[in-house]
């Protein structure tokens, strides 16, 4: 099941591996049983529609899991002594990749599981959420019940492209996620700044806040700097003719900065292939 209509780059853009409690406006009404689940005691749901997992990104979140364990905790149903898995597939498979031998679930029957998919479209229909807690409600259903933005789109009567636009907001950096919920900044006005540097956001926002710009005066400011800084970029990488010189005659990615060359390879094997060619 997908995002027809909208393309996989811009389902890419939805974050879904974390869903911050603090901006979530039914936390308290959440009483999921949270427990350590031996990972063979998990099993998938058959009736789920996504069966192929692209194996490299599998492969990255375990290496990221075993550093830094499961951040999102899986969610699954109790079945006799085996527990299904509602949301969190892909973070169990990648567990197993990293030979956890538990994961963090919250153990939900599926009635709790179904009273509480309810409360989170009923708290999205609010008109007195702010944009950061609509994200967060839309992000929980995506991560917690395998919804697509098409079905959240549908269950809370917005369009599909809306939905993914507001839950883009939660790559906004901590700080001007927090200045949205506390002074209510509107999403129109806080969009341009979602692809921004950090350093850019950190910038615009308190002239956001204290001279109330709008979205168009946002999305100049934004473009006035990202057009300064490829300039500054292309000024800065006079070798660039040379790097892609290097890159395909050596198959990797190459980089000069300073006094320095640097290669980058795609997988072991091109290292191995350049290293034999470099010697």
């Amino acid at each position: 099941m997908g995002t027809r209509g909208l393309g996989r780059g811009f389902e890419s853009l939805i974050p879904t591996e974390l869903v911050d409690d603090e901006f979530d406006p039914t936390f308290e009404e959440d009483n999921s049983q949270l427990s350590e689940i031996a990972v063979e005691k998990l099993m998938r749901d058959e009736s789920q529609p996504r069966k192929d997992f692209d194996q490299e990104a599998l492969e990255a979140l375990a290496k990221s899991i075993k550093e830094h364990g499961v951040l999102q905790p899986l969610v699954a149903t109790r079945e006799g002594d085996k527990y299904r898995i509602v949301a969190g597939e892909r973070r169990w498979r990648a567990a197993q990749l990293a030979e956890l031998k538990t994961v963090p679930v919250l153990v939900r029957t599926m009635d709790s599981q179904k009273r509480l998919e309810v409360a989170i479209i009923e708290n999205a229909q609010r008109e007195d959420l702010n944009a950061i807690e609509l994200a967060t409600a839309y992000a929980k259903l995506k991560t917690q019940f395998n919804l697509v933005p098409k079905e959240i789109a549908e269950r809370v009567g917005k369009s599909e492209s809306g939905v993914v636009n507001t839950m883009r907001l939660l790559n906004l950096p901590e700080k001007a996620k927090k200045a949205m919920a506390e002074h209510r900044l509107s999403e129109g006005v806080m969009r341009p700044l979602v692809t921004a540097e950090p350093e850019l956001v950190d910038r615009a926002l308190p002239m956001i806040i204290e001279e109330g710009w709008t979205a168009r005066r946002v999305e100049r400011f934004v473009a006035e700097n990202k057009k300064r800084s490829s300039q500054l970029l292309v000024k800065d990488n006079i070798f660039a003719k040379q790097e892609d010189a290097l890159g395909e005659k050596y198959q990797a990615r190459v980089r000069v900065r300073g006094r320095s060359v640097t290669f980058a390879c795609k997988n072991e094997q091109a290292l191995k292939d350049l290293l034999a060619k470099l010697s």
